[in-house]
């Protein structure tokens, strides 16, 4: 829940210790945005469907 977490500063500094986090692909979305992180898993889901190879003619 939103309530009480990151309460300080209106939660700027879990929001900055987000953004500089060092692991590839990450992704940061406010804790109340379930739409905005399902969005997000959909598109990491359709970027690691691999592409059909062409079939032979």
């Amino acid at each position: 829940t939103s309530q009480g977490y990151g309460a300080n500063f209106g939660g700027l500094a879990p929001l900055l210790t987000m953004l500089n986090a060092c692991s590839a692909g990450i992704g940061v979305v406010n804790i109340d945005n379930g739409f905005g992180a399902g969005c997000l898993a959909h598109r990491i889901n359709i970027n690691g469907q691999a592409e059909a190879p062409p079939q032979p003619s």
